[in-house]
């Protein structure tokens, strides 16, 4: 009766072993999959509001916690279509409230973006520059006429001769803008 009293108990943990283990293999998403991660904020139920357009399956606003990234955004507007041109995009850059994510498709020009995901605001053209939150046709066109006119931009400060910047959109910019 000891015996298969000990049989017992090892198949039953046996059962367990191989239910946990199971549990953390097919628990874990595949290679190449995005497990979410959470996003930690001071203020958690903080919500902000970015415009996602181009190659996405539901351009439009979309309503994200702060401290959110762009992947989210592109996910929060059903993800991208095939064929979508996100290679030259930051997934990881974390997004700011007002903030336009254009999703290029084939043949469509891509955003510039520096290695540390700023817009290089020297290199940029004006459809680009329409990314940057608050930044519409009529400042992206005005930016390149003053780049042009005056040459490039050597601060961010320098911004602020270009009509229509002043101090808080030049400190909505300053972190999404790379100046050589």
């Amino acid at each position: 009766m000891c015996i298969l009293a000990r049989r017992t108990n090892f198949v039953w943990w046996l059962v367990i072993a191989c239910s946990v283990a199971a549990g953390v293999m097919f628990g874990r998403p595949g290679p190449g999959v995005v497990a979410p991660i959470a996003v930690v904020s001071s203020q958690p139920d903080h919500l902000i509001t970015v415009h996602v357009s181009g190659w996405v399956i539901m351009p439009g606003l979309v309503e994200l916690r702060q401290g959110a990234r762009v992947a989210a955004a592109i996910e929060a507007a059903g993800g991208t279509r095939t064929g979508a041109r996100t290679e030259m995009l930051n997934l990881a850059q974390i997004v700011v409230d007002g903030q336009r994510i254009n999703v290029p498709g084939p043949g469509q020009a891509t955003t510039p973006v520096a290695d540390d995901g700023k817009v290089p605001i020297n290199e940029a053209d004006a459809a680009s520059l329409e990314a940057l939150p608050g930044v519409g046709p009529v400042l992206a066109a005005r930016i390149v006429a003053h780049r042009e006119e005056h040459g490039p931009f050597r601060t961010p400060e320098d911004l602020l001769d270009v009509p229509g910047i002043g101090e808080s959109k030049l400190d909505s910019l300053r972190d999404m803008i790379r100046v050589p």
